[in-house]
């Protein structure tokens, strides 16, 4: 049987964790931590989580020209992601994250670009070009990478009939052109209030509606996840787990999402599906997960309660 295909956009780190048992405040160093090295980058995360849930995965993105880059790509490729997309770029270093991790699972990170801040229109359009789009599969992206990268490929998933997936994170002034492409957007909390200026999910999720026509999905940590589209708004419970790190688990709810989504699944299916792995995720550490199998979420798809 043919895997869903998924087309992740976007960024790509080499992670630097230091777990501590509390986070510093402004100022303060805190001792005693353990330090380990993990690939990280929203899109590669993303990525890796589709492959993990099943899918055929594409990843387009920038590394520079130096051993990170080469350690982060490798990392992909050992996932069994297509890295044919991935630019090395001779003038700019890899991006790097530096995230401190408390014994909650709580984290800080700070984040150099690098080679994810030069991927551009021209460079996406060059992946793309290697390799067809066919119907029927997912587009993920997310604005770790410029308006003119997410654009390109946005355009290209739009007029090849792939699903579009914009996780709006870090959350940015969004084009009206992408807006116009009708995007599914999977924003959290946070995001969500930062780009309408609603605290409140459920309205902040309407204002999103009405900008492009299509799905909102209100990502709640610990309280799962609000659907807001055509039919109305529902909730959706996450599942209880024990947390070590919450890193990337919004990277995984992604991930699953547009796997599902390429699959075939309803929207609320799919939704079900990515609060389980991203519930998971959160019980492993570092920020690119393993978890999320389908095995391990379909033993956990009955503790999503809703819709509610």
């Amino acid at each position: 049987m043919d895997r869903p295909f998924v087309l992740v956009v976007g960024s790509t780190n080499e992670d630097l964790v230091v777990n501590t048992d509390r986070l510093p405040r402004p100022g303060e160093t805190v001792t005693g931590g353990v330090f380990r090295r993990f690939g990280g980058g929203k899109g590669a995360n993303q990525a890796v989580a589709a492959a993990r849930a099943g899918a055929e995965v594409a990843f387009v993105g920038a590394v520079g020209d130096d051993d990170l880059g080469v350690d982060a790509v490798g990392r992909l490729a050992d996932a069994g992601l297509d890295v044919s997309g991935v630019a090395r770029l001779s003038d700019v270093a890899t991006g790097v994250a530096i995230i401190v991790v408390d014994r909650r699972g709580e984290n800080q990170i700070a984040v150099a670009s690098g080679a994810n801040a030069a991927l551009d229109r021209e460079l996406v359009e060059r992946a793309l070009s290697r390799r067809p789009l066919n119907p029927g599969g997912a587009m993920l992206a997310n604005l770790e990478v410029g308006d003119a990268a997410v654009l390109a490929a946005a355009e290209a998933a739009a007029g090849s009939g792939l699903t579009l997936i914009l996780n709006p994170a870090p959350a940015r002034t969004i084009p009206n052109a992408l807006w116009a492409l009708g995007p599914i957007l999977t924003p959290n909390e946070g995001e969500a209030e930062a780009l309408t200026g609603c605290s409140d999910p459920a309205r902040a999720a309407d204002a999103l509606l009405g900008n492009t026509g299509a799905a909102v999905i209100v990502t709640l940590g610990k309280a799962g996840a609000l659907v807001v589209d055509g039919a109305g708004a529902r909730r959706y419970s996450a599942i209880n787990v024990e947390p070590v790190d919450a890193t990337g688990a919004g990277d995984v709810f992604n991930g699953v999402l547009a796997t599902r989504l390429a699959a075939g699944d309803t929207l609320d299916d799919a939704v079900r599906w990515a609060i389980a792995g991203s519930g998971l995720a959160v019980t492993e550490r570092g920020a690119r997960k393993s978890i999320a199998t389908p095995d391990a979420v379909t033993s956990r798809l009955d503790e999503v309660r809703g819709p509610h």
